[in-house]
């Protein structure tokens, strides 16, 4: 299999890094992870009824899979009536971790997480405005080491690393034309991460991981085609299509702030669609919120993050300036998921990221809640849900890290441009 570039290389160095312990030799064996980890916990009656496969073919692959020590089996229950003793199996949250790196221009978060999606050990680090791309490595590379040091995990159930960063990006995992941090252009940040920490490593975009963390994360209540509107430096988002990631033929599917200038009628001097300010909201809500007469606190810090964390909170405080720029913000964002919703026909939109903040959360969802039901052109063939991520503010990170599980444990049907499937 390559990568969507056609570039080979970066599967033939994810092989000789052997750092995929678990060889799913079978696609069957890879539907049966996926059913236990949507269900939690499940008898292996339950595996055949919802996979179509034979006892007998369940019985053998998940002696396999224990023998592996990826799962592991519960107290044995007795069969409603036949009294038969069944015992259910379950996903070992420890078979496996995961490292994710979440790059964003101010702040660099690195997290190990299990296999359940939670958080063994976090940490964070602010980034300079003018820190070149070599400082970028090497701290996220010494940041990595550090967080699985302090996790105290069996260093043989690490599978990889996943990165999110802000896009574009090339599918080969090198950072193009990141319009807040023009330093770290056409950084080979999966080469030189890679060589750094001897681990397999994928890079996404951060709306793009968010949106695999919220499958992995979220069970059976995800377990279906959803858009995820990532709120973090920009808006961006992530698409679960056909049960799967859906990345484009670039790795940069879910480009968010063009939709929402075409949806409100905004060109720029070219005759292109407009970048909106209302589509970097932890840059452009303070600006808004001063023009509807709001007046910053003097403890208020210079910094745009502390800024913008200022504005929510006077929102929820019921500031009326504050809450006129959360609403007209939010209003723009609504339009673009209109047309996501119109383009996919989707029923469900997903909002988290760290710019989420809890204050303006009720606007966000409420605003897009309407947009979304009383807009697209088939509205009166669906209601369309609008729900918080179960992901919180790490949603890039834990993210970041589940796109290791995701492309190690998923089923798959044949090759696909967007499969990064870890080697076996």
């Amino acid at each position: 299999m390559v990568t969507p570039n056609g570039d080979a290389s970066v599967l033939d160095e994810l092989r000789r890094s052997g750092a995929n312990q678990y060889d799913l030799g079978t696609f069957n064996e890879a539907v049966i992870i996926e059913t236990i980890r949507l269900a939690g916990i499940i008898s292996r009656t339950e595996i055949s009824n919802r996979t179509g496969l034979t006892q007998q073919s369940v019985s053998r692959i998940l002696r396999i899979l224990l023998q592996q020590g990826l799962l592991v089996e519960e107290a044995q229950e007795r069969a409603e009536r036949l009294g038969k003793p069944r015992t259910p199996v379950r996903l070992r949250s420890n078979a496996a971790h995961a490292v994710g790196i979440h790059i964003d221009p101010e702040v660099l978060t690195v997290a190990v997480v299990d296999l359940d999606g939670q958080i063994v050990t976090r940490e964070t680090v602010a980034l300079a405005a003018d820190l070149d791309a070599t400082t970028l490595v090497d701290l996220a590379a010494s940041t990595v080491t550090s967080v699985v040091g302090a996790s105290r995990i069996h260093t043989e159930t690490l599978l990889g690393v996943g990165v999110a960063v802000p896009g574009p990006i090339n599918a080969d995992g090198t950072l193009l034309n990141l319009p807040l941090q023009p330093a770290w252009r056409d950084l080979e940040i999966r080469q030189l991460l890679q060589q750094r920490l001897n681990h397999p490593v994928i890079v996404e975009k951060d709306g793009t991981a968010a949106a695999i963390g919220e499958r992995w994360i979220g069970r059976s209540a995800r377990a279906r085609d959803f858009a995820y509107l990532y709120l973090g430096t920009g808006v961006g988002s992530g698409l679960i299509l056909n049960g799967s990631i859906y990345r484009g033929g670039t790795a940069n599917a879910g480009e968010f702030g063009q939709l929402c200038a075409l949806r409100m009628g905004e060109w720029d001097a070219a005759g292109g669609p407009r970048m909106m300010a209302e589509c970097n909201p932890t840059a452009s809500l303070p600006v808004i919120a001063e023009s509807f007469g709001y007046v910053e606190a003097e403890s208020t810090g210079n910094d745009e993050a502390s800024r913008y964390k200022a504005v929510c909170k006077a929102a929820g405080n019921g500031d009326e300036a504050a809450r006129k720029a959360v609403a007209q913000v939010a209003g723009v964002i609504a339009q673009g998921a209109v047309g996501l919703v119109d383009l996919l026909d989707i029923d469900l939109i997903v909002l988290g990221g760290p710019a989420f903040e809890k204050e303006i959360a009720p606007e966000f969802l409420a605003e897009i809640d309407r947009a979304v039901n009383s807009h697209p052109i088939a509205r009166a063939t669906r209601t369309v849900l609008v729900e918080e991520s179960m992901l919180q503010a790490d949603a890039a990170a834990i993210g970041a890290a589940s796109t290791i599980f995701h492309d190690a444990f998923t089923p798959r049907v044949g090759g696909s441009s967007q499969a990064r499937r870890l080697p076996k």
